[in-house]
């Protein structure tokens, strides 16, 4: 008896699925979310390996879980997965082939995460198994709610997802059954444009997707470049139908224009016969031609630009040719050299400048992806100037004509000011890397940043001022922020020093920035606050062999301060306030006050630990600290605590009343 209504339909196609089948259906009911919120439908699609026999034994082993239906082989998964979207009753389902397993809380993570947002689709982080590659980048982070234009969800189109059944049925989704591959494609991306709200599960392992040791997985058997041009021109079409031109068709576009495209020529193509590959290229020439226009050329790396332009005009020997040597260029990691010219960086990919074959400049444009490597040396506040030093560089970019400059962005609004470094040399730099190609010996900067007059001759304003390198060199410059990559003596923690200025002291701090660890100086306190940095004991006492002395101790976390300005103020309340200068004491800060209590006059003393502006509070003094004593003028005196005050530090400095003292003392 099986319960209608279940929270999760499971649908796995089966076809000679052995052994991998009953670690697939085990992961599915030993799932968190519970058996009674589970229905799973499997469809064996004609197999002759012994599936249906293991089918029968799991139905014993789950009694009330599995649906079984058999059917003759249909050829592809798309009609069992269609069956079983039939007889499905689930709020959700969940299409999961027979070779992969999930993880034990995959299901209850993903719904958690639909009812949550009211998502209809939900991807759930997938791992590969035995050396086969899953998607990465729509994985990052978990995105709560989404949508295909604003991520990067369309580069998985898989079914292995969470599907609203309401949307499918609303709909009428089903994955077309004359398609040998890519019907997963038609199903999952129009179920990706009509959701109301995708979700991504990134923080949890929740598909574990297995490479067949026999590489049986259906999308490795089927071999021809006639397949995929059976489903790419029904994707555009899908695309051209739903997406109007604009921003949105161009991400989606994307996808087919580098991933379809790249794969097809070099896992198909170039192993069909010489007429075919024409007529393929073709082919191929026309289904791209709706979706790519120059305004995507931005989108695109140099080398997907290149690829299509060559597709576009058929140059079949030049395609042929780019694909061997983008194989050459994978098996070496190490990247193409370049040519600069005029400002621009353009990749030394086949046919560069070649008379005969004419392609545009624009097609080896790799300016914008030129990568700069940087590194700190060192990085220190010395009053109100930061000292920097360390190199940056162009990767493969000569270091001549070098025209690197610092750069401070005001975080908050426009403001920007370029100082100039000294160029230092750096024999040698790059030799370790790129296997020696290249090499930047006049990629060394040293800078300096005095907060006094970084703002063109005046003082940098309040605010958090980032710090970045225009790193510049053959008229080409590119900017990074500085910080991340730094010598392991270079700390990158808040360094905080209090800074005489014309208009007083002013807090200066270095810090790294989290999670990427650049550098920003704050100036202001804007984000570090001075007061937590003044730490006062609550053990304060009498001097040892003074008790006229009372010492108070602390700590002091600024790295520097000007001599003197770090007090202990006294006020009686009356318009007198007294000072006490900190002695520090050790390396770390610390520091101690003396102060000589038979030198104040009479009154009630509140404090404070004061350094410029910054003040805080004294702590009370211990209720039961002595009295101190001492004669003035021949006058008994005395000063204690004052009784019934101990939320603050409050002292009181009195002459002794010898009536009432003497009175007492006879009672």
């Amino acid at each position: 008896m099986f319960m209608s209504g279940a929270t999760v339909s499971v649908v796995i196609a089966a076809y000679n699925a052995m052994p991998y089948l009953t670690q697939c259906i085990a992961s599915v009911a030993e799932q968190s979310i519970g058996r009674d919120r589970l229905e799973v439908i499997v469809v064996d699609d004609g197999s002759t390996d012994g599936t249906a026999a293991e089918l029968e034994r799991l139905k014993d082993t789950y009694p009330g879980l599995l649906r079984v239906f058999r059917q003759q082989n249909s050829g592809g998964p798309s009609a069992p997965r269609n069956a079983g979207l039939d007889h499905a009753t689930g709020t959700f389902v969940f299409f999961l082939d027979a070779d992969d397993r999930l993880g034990p809380e995959a299901l209850e993570r993903m719904v958690r995460m639909a009812e949550e947002n009211g998502t209809d689709v939900v991807l759930g982080k997938m791992v590969g198994v035995g050396g086969r590659g899953a998607p990465t980048s729509m994985f990052r982070r978990n995105q709560p709610r989404t949508d295909v234009f604003s991520s990067r969800v369309y580069w998985t189109l898989n079914p292995m997802k969470l599907f609203r059944r309401e949307l499918l049925e609303r709909h009428g989704l089903r994955f077309p059954t004359d398609l040998a591959i890519g019907e997963d494609q038609l199903f999952v991306g129009a179920a990706y444009l009509h959701a109301s709200g995708i979700s991504v599960v990134a923080d949890y392992d929740c598909l574990y997707w297995v490479l067949r040791e026999d590489e049986g997985n259906i999308t490795r058997r089927l071999k021809g470049s006639h397949l995929r041009l059976r489903f790419l021109p029904r994707m555009v079409d899908l695309i051209l139908e739903h997406v109007p031109p604009g921003p949105g068709r161009d991400h989606l576009a994307h996808r087919h224009l580098t991933v379809e495209v790249q794969q097809l020529l070099a896992d198909q193509l170039v192993f069909e016969p010489r007429a075919t590959q024409r007529k393929m290229l073709g082919q191929l020439a026309e289904i791209i031609e709706p979706l790519w226009h120059e305004g995507m050329n931005e989108r695109l790396s140099a080398m997907a630009r290149l690829r299509l332009h060559l597709v576009r005009h058929r140059m079949l020997d030049e395609v042929l040719e780019l694909v061997e040597f983008e194989k050459r260029l994978a098996r070496t990691e190490v990247a193409t050299p370049v040519l600069v010219d005029g400002g621009r960086a353009l990749a030394r990919y086949p046919f560069l400048r070649d008379p005969e074959r004419a392609i545009p400049d624009l097609c080896y444009d790799v300016t914008a992806q030129l990568g700069v490597r940087h590194h700190v040396a060192r990085a220190e506040l010395k009053g109100g100037v930061l000292h920097l030093a360390g190199h940056g560089y162009l990767h493969r970019v000569e270091t001549r004509d070098v025209t690197t400059e610092l750069v401070l962005r005001e975080r908050t609004g426009a403001t920007e000011y370029r100082l100039p470094v000294t160029h230092t040399a750096t024999p040698g730099l790059g030799a370790e890397r790129d296997e020696g190609r290249y090499v930047y010996d006049l990629a060394g900067f040293e800078a300096t940043v005095d907060i006094t007059t970084a703002a063109d001759g005046e003082p940098l304003t309040d605010g958090l001022w980032d710090i970045s390198l225009a790193v510049g060199a053959q008229g080409i410059t590119k900017e990074v922020r500085i910080g991340s990559k730094r010598g392991d003596d270079v700390s990158g923690a808040a360094d905080t020093r209090i800074v005489a200025t014309g208009g007083g002291l002013r807090a200066v701090t270095l810090y790294t920035t989290k999670p990427y660890g650049n550098f920003t100086l704050d100036l202001g306190e804007t984000k570090h606050k001075v007061p937590p940095l003044l730490h006062v004991d609550e053990d304060i006492r009498w001097a040892d062999g003074a008790r006229t002395e009372l010492r108070i101790g602390g700590r002091c976390d600024a790295a520097e301060h000007p001599e003197g300005a770090l007090v202990v103020a006294l006020d009686d309340g009356a318009g007198t306030t007294v000072t006490f200068p900190a002695r520090r004491t050790s390396p770390d800060g610390a520091f101690d006050v003396t102060v000589p209590v038979d030198t104040l006059p009479a009154g009630v003393w509140t404090g404070e630990l004061r350094l410029g502006p910054w003040a805080v509070p004294l702590p009370a003094l211990p209720a039961g600290l002595a009295p101190a004593k001492w004669r003035r003028r021949a006058l008994p005196w005395y000063a204690r605590p004052l009784p019934g005050r101990s939320d603050r530090f409050a002292l009181k400095v009195a002459k002794t009343d010898l009536v009432k003292a003497l009175a007492k003392r006879f009672r």
